[in-house]
């Protein structure tokens, strides 16, 4: 084969072959490595990590992410991801997923802030399927107030706003529950600094 057929042939591997997405969630004791381990057996297989979430909750690591490659790539990780983490104590997920396009609309953050207490995020939540918005991204953290050391609640979702709902009902919607529980809640369009977000 000559070079020219060569770099063909390469080109239509890359970019005409059918790719296959698994989204991997890898739940367990965290320790040193985890992370370069599952990067480790998605690089080894061909595959690419397209988009990734992780973080230390209690004394657990937690990350999900989505990964691209050839065919039965998701069976090889089924195969190869376990052996890798073996004796981590690492729950492993491995679920084969489409990419799929975003409904028009304008992106919205939701932040709200208070003293932690039980029922926020259910009552947030609750308002935004009660105006079918769907929830794009989720964050909440509880950190200690500077002055007085309470623990303060802290929760950004991200929305995507279709023109089928109703911001205005929206904001109405969430001025009640921040009443019910007592939330300083508010409602902005997506900024450039919200990359994390996204």
């Amino acid at each position: 084969m000559n070079g020219q057929a060569s770099v063909a042939s390469a080109f239509r591997s890359v970019y005409h072959e059918p790719m296959e997405y698994s989204v991997i969630s890898v739940v367990g004791p965290d320790s040193i490595g985890i992370m370069e381990t599952i990067a480790a057996a998605v690089a080894e297989i061909g595959a690419n990590i397209e988009e990734t979430r992780a973080s230390i909750l209690g004394g657990e690591f937690a990350v999900i992410m989505l990964v691209s490659g050839k065919e039965g790539s998701g069976h090889a990780l089924g195969k190869s991801l376990p052996k890798a983490l073996a004796g981590k104590g690492m729950t492993i997920s491995i679920r084969p997923t489409t990419l799929t396009g975003h409904a028009a609309g304008i992106p919205y953050v939701i932040e709200s802030l208070s003293l932690d207490t039980p029922g926020i995020v259910r009552a947030v939540t609750q308002a935004l399927l009660a105006q079918s918005i769907n929830i794009e991204n989720l964050e909440c953290t509880v950190a200690s107030a500077p002055l007085s050391g309470s623990p303060m609640f802290k929760m950004r979702i991200a929305v995507n706003i279709t023109p089928g709902n109703k911001l205005a009902l929206l904001k109405s919607e969430l001025a009640r529950v921040a009443e019910a529980h007592d939330l300083d809640i508010s409602v902005r369009p997506l900024r450039s600094s919200d990359r994390d977000l996204e």
